[in-house]
């Protein structure tokens, strides 16, 4: 088998010099993950430095490694002038040399799961190169690249944002075919300022797109008119944009989403062809997740009776509506965890299931959601009518969720705890057989903590449902 990184191909792309030439059949920033014949990148992180484990990644199979500093008695090494730096050079080299389609997705909430509902799709038509878990940012993006194979038939990368102009670099780095937003809501808009900027950062992945490039746009989104005009500022009237939503004018068109406590029974008018299928996700976010997939799978020209009959098979991810069963000494409770991320929409979203969930009690619990700015508090608060409607109690826990848990009515009102390290424990004696229990918040929030201390509950001879 060809390897990943030839000796030559890794000097050419990141400019560095080799103590001793090595093949690459892989790319890795941790060793924790690492596999044999792996390029150890040791970037500089936060309160770690990649160097000081370059030792232990060579021992663990690693072919060589990436630094920007000597290692006295170590090798062999690629060294560079900044590892952060040759690592987006490298990832610019795979691009450079990939013959396939690429598919770029941004997008206030969903970008993960209609990641991977494309690479569901994709895998089954062609090989294909993804994204892992959710690597969006100015490392994840570049390390999804430099370890793409370049006789993939597609790769789909996956681009985020904290603050403003950090999508256009990483767009231009992706350079895709087709770019899609999933949706433009207020996560991070304490650093943005404002619903507007958000959409205009959003569009920022547009300027990436290849010459005949699509976008992918969400009608629905109040903010389709900001993304429409950001899109013909960027490339003029020439760009293709395929749009999704329950409009009449869209080109992929939600006409229905029955939703059961384990999925939707889904109808959707896709460039006029009547399309149905079962979504074992429940939600009509997933299935508008779904639309915008199909969107770009329209994009692609590709045939969207296929792609839906494949994304029968697509299940939600862990953090992101993944479902399992806690066992309990006397039954046992259903734990949704969407521990990965929150804000408002995704909240409500979240919700919505829990709700539909068929249980003895219905238990929310619920961690801040940052990076709100001055409007955490009332983005919190509002929370409340929905958290009420769809549980039967609810335990938070955070400062910012004091705001949800004072305007909870006293019916649904359970406890409030500082942090989710207090909560855990706590959540671990409550929960009992019959329960339907949701974690969610902000990954700052670190709910996974109590998704661990749930699933802890578990005997490991039983194993998860």
């Amino acid at each position: 088998m060809t390897p990943l990184w030839a000796p030559d191909d890794l000097i050419e792309a990141t400019g560095g010099s080799l103590t001793t030439p090595f093949h690459a059949s892989g790319v890795s920033i941790d060793t924790r993950t690492l596999r044999p014949g792996d390029l150890f990148v040791a970037l500089l992180g936060e309160g770690r430095d990649g160097h000081d484990f370059v030792a232990g990644a060579l021992e663990s199979g690693a072919t060589g490694a990436m630094t920007h500093r000597t290692i006295p008695g170590v090798g062999p090494l690629l060294c560079v002038d900044d590892t952060l730096a040759a690592l987006a050079r490298l990832g610019a080299f795979a691009r450079a040399r990939f013959t396939g389609q690429v598919l770029a997705v941004t997008g206030s909430v969903g970008k993960t799961t209609t990641k991977e509902m494309l690479r569901t799709i994709l895998s089954v038509l062609g090989p294909t190169h993804a994204a892992v878990a959710s690597y969006n940012n100015h490392w994840g993006l570049p390390l999804t690249l430099a370890r793409m194979a370049p006789d993939m038939a597609f790769c789909v990368a996956e681009i985020g944002m904290n603050h403003a102009g950090e999508i256009a670099p990483l767009a231009r780095l992706a350079r895709p075919h087709v770019a899609v937003i999933t949706t433009v809501e207020k996560a991070h808009i304490g650093f943005l300022g404002s619903i507007e900027a958000i959409a205009d950062e959003k569009a920022a992945i547009l300027a990436g797109l290849e010459p005949d490039g699509v976008a992918v746009l969400p009608l629905d989104s109040p903010q389709f008119p900001r993304l429409h005009a950001n899109a013909a500022r960027i490339h003029g009237a020439k760009l293709r944009i395929v749009t999704f939503g329950t409009g009449a004018e869209a080109d992929c068109r939600l006409l229905a989403a029955d939703a059961d406590a384990n999925g939707s029974d889904v109808r959707a008018d896709i460039t006029g062809r009547n399309i149905r299928f079962r979504l074992n996700a429940p939600g009509r976010h997933m299935a508008m997740n779904a639309m915008a997939t199909l969107g770009a799978i329209v994009a692609l020209g590709l045939d969207p009776d296929v792609a839906a009959s494949v994304l029968e098979s697509f299940v939600p991810l862990t953090g992101r509506g993944a479902r399992r069963t806690v066992i309990l000494p006397e039954g046992s409770a259903l734990l949704l965890d969407e521990s990965y991320n929150g804000n408002g929409a995704s909240m409500r979203a979240a919700l919505e299931v829990l709700r539909l969930q068929p249980a003895r009690r219905r238990i929310a619990v619920l961690g801040d959601m940052l990076e709100l700015g001055e409007a955490g508090p009332n983005e919190h608060a509002t929370l409340a009518a929905y958290a009420a409607a769809a549980s039967d109690i609810v335990h938070v826990c955070g400062p910012l969720m004091r705001h949800l848990y004072d305007a909870l009515p006293a019916s649904v009102r359970g406890e409030h705890f500082p942090d989710a390290e207090a909560l855990a424990p706590f959540l671990s004696a409550f929960v009992a057989p019959g329960d339907a229990i949701l974690v969610k918040g902000s990954l700052g929030s670190r709910m996974k903590r109590v998704v661990d201390a749930l699933d802890a509950l578990t005997p490991s001879q039983a194993g998860a449902a």
